[in-house]
């Protein structure tokens, strides 16, 4: 991207928001949204997106037409309804018009259609100014019973794979892993939750607990509010979603990161939740093996890092 287009796209017209201006002075409230990227975009993303629809329209009627994994996340934007076209893969591209037929609606039926939103761009004014908050809903607290963990033991959640690709590597390695639980087991006397969509790679040892695959968007995040301690994760939407619930409950989080300028990181702003304790660990050059286990378990353990 060329200079004068970076700074064209910084400062220039922005045109989310011409959108938007003539939507409000023709009288257009019924929005429908296709996304179809990550999890971790809802909070970083798409809750500025309808912050911004209703800071001009404050009575929009705001759909998203969304992935069946990606549809839970959309129960924590107040006001929003979620539609699910069970073809949609993330990475492949969609037909609107097949996805209309898909979900039972017309292009009638919204007065403004964003097929390609693109808030990276679009709303890079919320950067360090809007904190997104995610509804949580006390309904989904005793989602964490089905799985029989104990509420006086002490848990860490991990996530070891964020399962996307991307150009850099967002993963630690695998026996940094081992070396982690085994550690946390023995010095700490704490037990491990793996979270995440698929089964591997596998791991062993007494005290963890693999529900990869095994849990629900709204299951997982019971289980993180209500029973675990600690949260070590990579940047992923794990993180995100986490980070940004709009309730109080205590949690010391270390996250691993191969690039600082992305996630919350990027976004620059506290949770919502003040009882959540946060330590990013920036890897030297992207390399993420820069980050050794000991540094970790420190910095979770013994807040020893800011």
């Amino acid at each position: 991207m060329s200079i004068f287009k970076k700074l064209w796209r910084k400062y220039g017209i922005n045109p989310f928001d011409s959108l938007l201006k003539r939507a409000q002075a023709q009288g257009q409230s019924r929005f429908l949204i296709c996304w179809n990227r990550g999890l971790g975009d809802i909070p970083l993303g798409l809750y500025a997106l309808t912050y911004r629809i209703r800071a001009y329209i404050p009575h929009a009627q705001i759909t998203f037409a969304t992935r069946g994994d990606l549809a839970d996340g959309f129960k924590m934007l107040d006001g929003v309804t979620a539609v699910v076209d069970p073809d949609w893969k993330r990475g492949v591209p969609f037909d609107l018009d097949k996805t209309l037929l898909n979900t039972g609606l017309s292009r009638s039926d919204f007065d403004v259609i964003l097929e390609r939103p693109d808030p990276t761009h679009w709303l890079m004014w919320q950067i360090g100014t809007l904190v997104p908050k995610l509804s949580w809903n006390p309904d989904w607290d005793t989602l964490c019973k089905r799985f029989e963990l104990d509420p006086k033991r002490s848990y860490v959640g991990v996530h070891v794979q964020t399962e996307t690709s991307y150009a850099y590597e967002k993963n630690w390695p695998i026996e940094y892993w081992n070396a982690f639980f085994q550690k946390a087991r023995k010095e700490h006397g704490v037990d491990i939750i793996l979270f995440g969509f698929s089964p591997t790679p596998a791991f062993e040892g007494e005290g963890i607990v693999d529900l990869r695959g095994k849990t629900s968007l709204f299951e997982m995040l019971s289980i993180i509010k209500n029973r675990c301690r600690y949260l070590l994760v990579p940047d992923s939407g794990v993180l995100s979603i986490a980070y940004y619930i709009d309730a109080q409950f205590p949690i010391d989080i270390v996250s691993l990161w191969a690039d600082p300028k992305q996630g919350i990181l990027k976004q620059n702003v506290a949770s919502p939740n003040s009882s959540l304790r946060h330590r990013p660990l920036i890897a030297k050059n992207k390399d993420l093996r820069t980050v050794d286990v000991d540094t970790a378990a420190l910095s979770l353990f013994s807040g020893g890092a800011r």
